[in-house]
């Protein structure tokens, strides 16, 4: 029996000329104690459709009903857990917990819901946190403070809308499991709204793909006939897993590519940025070009250490690799393992404790339009154009190019990452995803000889994330830049890189292993998914994080053991890690 029921739902916001149609034509049932997840792109109306089946507003056409009665507003049938968690902070987790219980629960006596409250913050194991207030709390605590209030009230079902997308990755990751503890326990119907289709698949009975908008509709439903409890590794190599995973994303991409670009084609004039005028050392040249290729960016026992008031405190240390011209390296490890440490090093932009790097030749001191950054937060000038953004630094490292030469420039990056019919519109009116776009056109158009990406879609949702890797792989292609990309996301590093680089767990965080991605180029998400490598060089790092969580320290049989499940899963020997990685 069907306890939420939507026909014909339509929502919009504004009127007249400025009027947007968000939803159109919502069809949707939900089966007693039965788990959705629905699924879509950043943009596509999935906050609104909770907010409806919430109560929290009206739909302009079609009927909501719980258990065959119209929706007129919030009830205590349905909780709701929204990405914020919406915490009093002078309230301690109990204190929060009890607000709720105080409001919904009149009819029971003291000690019920004092049992209760207890109840529920023992199912999402913040016992041990009972008393303690959201600012002691971390960012997933804080969350299972939400869902534990929600649950507390006991409605017929729970509404979430992308409660974990805040987090990350790690974190992220372990809430997933406990959710899935939580919900067989708590047996509740739900609806979750992710745009993690990895997420949904674990979670999930059944998936229902969100369109993009404007006029967004529900798309085929996926039933997720994968039995419980569902063991994040073990479906690394379930075949019923992989083909869901595939199906669910092919389908989102080909729906995601109706979605307008702009990306007409243009060329690139023939002029050269003042990074690549300079002349490299004859003593270099004399070495031999094949080996200076083969050593275009060498680091040497590179440290970090900062003072702290109970003394030094070394993050990084000893990190030695090189890189060939061209070569992507993709940078994972835990939170706090030194990634983005190294990264900044690099770049200039944090000064080094020991050892040295060296590209092309030329000892890096400090920064230089000879390396790009990327970050997670595209930092553009909110009352400049996308244009004017990207033109910025084109003209510093183009001061002989003539006028029109650097508007050619300008205008034929920001075309390849999709923004030719947006380039004149202020920074501060783009989408998230948009202005990442901008910062990836900026950084190519530089012509750098390093291009250094931290986490340059980290802010981004899942979706969003796919089209911009998609659009970084074309543009890379193009260009073939030395490139290095931190990421928390497995899959990610995968997609880019030629080998990846995976980080111990820090303080003295170095290189715990390197992997070789023999995956052929160019290559795309819906390509790689069906590759039959592809899920043995995930579970590598997937296997790889796991040794390192929680801050373990692996001995080094148990790397190799990781490596060589890898090489018989492929069929192929494994690499021999150089020395200076496995030390």
């Amino acid at each position: 029996m069907a306890i939420l029921t939507l026909t014909g739902v339509n929502k919009g916001y504004g009127e007249g000329a400025g009027a947007t149609d968000v939803l159109r034509g919502i069809d949707l049932e939900v089966e007693e104690g039965e788990f959705i997840a629905i699924v879509g792109f950043s943009g596509s109306g999935k906050t609104t459709l909770v907010s409806l089946m919430a109560g929290l507003i009206e739909p302009d056409a079609g009927t909501i009903a719980v258990r065959g009665r119209p929706v007129a507003g919030p009830g205590p049938d349905r909780g709701v857990v929204f990405q914020s968690y919406s915490l009093m902070p002078w309230l301690t987790v109990r204190g929060n917990i009890e607000l709720a219980v105080e409001a919904t629960a009149t009819a029971l006596t003291r000690a019920e819901r004092r049992a209760r409250v207890a109840k529920y913050i023992d199912m999402v194991g913040l016992t041990h946190a009972a008393e303690r207030k959201p600012a002691e709390l971390s960012g997933g605590m804080r969350q299972r403070v939400a869902v534990a209030r929600a649950l507390a009230c006991e409605p017929d079902m729970l509404l979430m809308d992308e409660p974990l997308s805040a987090l990350d990755a790690l974190t992220r990751a372990k809430l997933q499991d406990e959710f899935a503890t939580i919900s067989a326990k708590a047996g509740k119907t739900i609806v979750l709204v992710t745009n993690d289709v990895d997420e949904a698949i674990l979670l999930a009975d059944r998936i229902v793909p969100l369109k993009p908008g404007p006029g967004a509709a529900l798309g085929p439903s996926f039933e997720v006939a994968i039995p419980r409890p569902r063991e994040r590794a073990a479906l690394n190599h379930d075949p019923a897993f992989k083909r869901l995973r595939a199906d669910v994303t092919t389908y989102l991409m080909e729906v995601g590519a109706t979605r307008g670009g702009g990306s007409e084609e243009r060329s690139l004039p023939d002029v050269k940025p003042v990074t690549q005028l300079e002349p490299v050392p004859d003593a270099v040249r004399a070495a031999g070009r094949s080996a200076f290729l083969d050593r275009y960016l060498e680091l040497f026992e590179l440290r970090k250490v900062y003072p702290t008031p109970k003394g030094p405190l070394t993050v990084v240390d000893d990190v030695s690799l090189i890189m060939k011209k061209g070569e992507f390296i993709s940078l994972i490890g835990h939170s706090g393992c030194g990634k983005s440490t190294v990264l900044s090093m690099v770049a200039g932009l944090n000064g080094i404790s020991g050892g040295g790097i060296v590209l092309d030749g030329r000892e890096v001191r400090g920064a230089g339009p000879d390396r790009a950054v990327v970050f997670q937060a595209p930092s553009l000038m909110p009352w400049l154009t996308a244009r004017e953004n990207v033109a910025l630094g084109v003209d510093r490292v183009y001061p002989h190019a003539s006028a029109a030469e650097r508007r050619e420039i300008v205008e034929y990056y920001l075309a390849r990452v999709g923004l030719a019919d947006a380039m004149h519109r202020p920074a501060a009116e783009l989408s998230n995803g948009m202005k990442q776009r901008v910062g990836i056109a900026r950084a190519f158009a530089l012509s750098p000889k390093l291009l250094l990406l931290d986490e340059p879609f980290g802010m981004l949702d899942s979706l969003t994330r796919w089209e911009l890797q998609d659009v970084l792989m074309d543009v890379w292609r193009r260009t073939r830049v030395t490139a290095i990309c931190v990421t928390h996301d497995v899959d990610e590093a995968i997609l880019l890189a030629d080998r990846v680089v995976m980080m111990s767990n820090g303080p003295n965080a170095r290189i715990g292993n390197i992997m070789e991605v023999d995956l052929p180029r160019p290559r795309s998400r819906k390509e790689l998914i069906e590759h039959p490598d592809y899920y043995a060089y995930r579970e590598e790092l997937l296997d790889f994080l796991e040794a390192y969580e929680g801050g373990a320290n692996p001995a080094a049989e148990r790397l190799s053991t990781i490596r060589d499940k890898r090489a018989r899963r492929t069929g192929r020997r494994a690499e021999a890690a150089p020395q200076w990685a496995a030390e």
